[in-house]
């Protein structure tokens, strides 16, 4: 096991006013930033890192990009919020923006990515009833194993990790597991016509960046039209230029019937999603069925579609293929005894560590010590570590990168 971090004074300050005063519902690396720019973040005490877990995706288009920031705060000083007791003159420019970006008739804005997961699963029910003829009540949602949508009582209840379940039940029913990246078991699924909709994440993200095999998405989605069953794509993290694409769902030609967006949609600065879908979906629902007093908030609209533009014009679904797929050769080409597994698409890259008989925490070993060495990344599920940096990093940084990688590897 590595050796407890010193930490200074000053970051000791500040993670005990954290441990003393707030939940204890994360297990942060010991790590205080107060400072980000691009592909970097410093910490409290001037220390600079290259960030590359990247707000979970979040920060797709690096750190406080400065046509972000000129778009937030340029509007905040107009307008933040009205409601939707009221119309904005940005909600209706954002709307048509973001549905001819993604071709899609229609947005419905909310604000973390959870809450448009749930807006996906209230849309494909109410479907099931007014379109599809499921008897009332009876609805079902194919999920997958090992899924990820968030932490509400709703989603947790089609959560097989027990860390999110465990005594916070009764669950809501309604949901039916299938393996992940298993045709014949969703093909079964599909049989029971009562099905609604089949929700999925493109890339697994939490589970460890689980890229499916080549041809499963379109598959997948083939199927579900064929059963008259609505394929509903979270790219929330897999999605916005992180995969090498646009939307994961892209590198298979797939149009989901439903679209989940979030984290990048701010480019880090504030919480905001969506969802798209076509007017046969998204008309069902009626005033005073579904909302959000912060969603679609002007403040929200004007940062998104800068968002979405720097996103397009800084090319940077171009530039996440090309650098994802020079990182994971140069990760390779290390033959470390530590590394298991390598896989991923565009920036979004998923290593399995090897433990050992005496250490099985080497992932979070080996994170402490990229840590120490300047580089931040977090295991996830035991021993993966996710690589994930902003999208506009080059390869002279990737280069760097890897010669941290690799001190780091050495020194375990």
């Amino acid at each position: 096991m590595l050796s407890t971090v010193t930490l200074s004074e000053l970051s000791q300050h500040y993670l005990h006013l954290e441990e003393e005063h707030g939940a204890h519902n994360y297990h942060p690396l010991p790590v205080v930033l107060n400072k980000g720019e691009g592909v970097y973040v410093w910490d409290v005490d001037g220390k600079k890192y290259f960030d590359f877990l990247s707000g979970y995706s979040a920060v797709n288009q690096g750190h406080c990009h400065p046509r972000i920031l000129r778009a937030l705060v340029s509007q905040a000083h107009k307008l933040t919020l009205t409601s939707r007791a009221f119309h904005n003159n940005l909600l209706g420019e954002y709307a048509q923006f973001i549905t001819e970006h993604f071709g899609y008739d229609k947005v419905l804005p909310m604000n973390t990515g959870v809450e448009a997961v749930e807006t996906a699963l209230k849309l494909a029910r109410r479907w099931a009833y007014e379109v599809k003829g499921v008897p009332s009540g009876a609805a079902k949602i194919i999920v997958c194993e090992n899924n990820f949508h968030g932490r509400t009582l709703n989603v947790i209840s089609f959560s097989n990790d027990p860390s999110a379940q465990v005594n916070f039940g009764p669950f809501m029913t309604g949901y039916e597991t299938v393996e992940y990246n298993n045709i014949t078991a969703l093909k079964n699924a599909l049989k029971d016509s009562n099905v609604a909709g089949f929700l999925i994440e493109p890339i697994q993200g939490e589970a460890g960046v689980i890229v499916p095999d080549e041809g499963y998405l379109s598959k997948a989605a083939a199927l579900c039209k064929e059963a008259n069953v609505l394929f509903i794509a979270d790219e929330i993290q897999t999605g916005l230029g992180r995969s090498g694409a646009l939307l994961a769902c892209d590198h298979e030609s797939v149009r989901p019937d439903i679209v989940i967006l979030g984290k990048a949609l701010s480019g880090g600065t504030l919480p905001i999603s969506a969802v798209l879908a076509d007017n046969e979906i998204m008309l069902l629902i009626q005033p005073g069925q579904h909302g959000s007093t912060y969603g679609g908030n002007p403040l929200a609209c004007a940062v998104a579609i800068e968002s979405l533009k720097v996103l397009k014009e800084e090319n940077m679904c171009e530039n996440s293929l090309l650098q994802g797929e020079y990182f994971r050769t140069q990760l390779a080409a290390l033959n470390s005894p530590y590394i298991q597994e390598i896989r991923g698409k565009g920036l979004f890259t998923g290593v399995v560590i090897e433990h050992t008989s005496s250490n099985t925490d080497l992932a979070m070993d080996l994170c402490m010590r990229m840590m120490e060495n300047g580089l931040l990344a977090k295991p996830t599920h035991g021993n993966k570590i996710r690589f994930a940096p902003p999208l506009t990093i080059n390869r002279t940084q990737i280069d760097e990168c890897i010669a941290i990688i690799k001190q780091s590897l050495q020194e375990l």
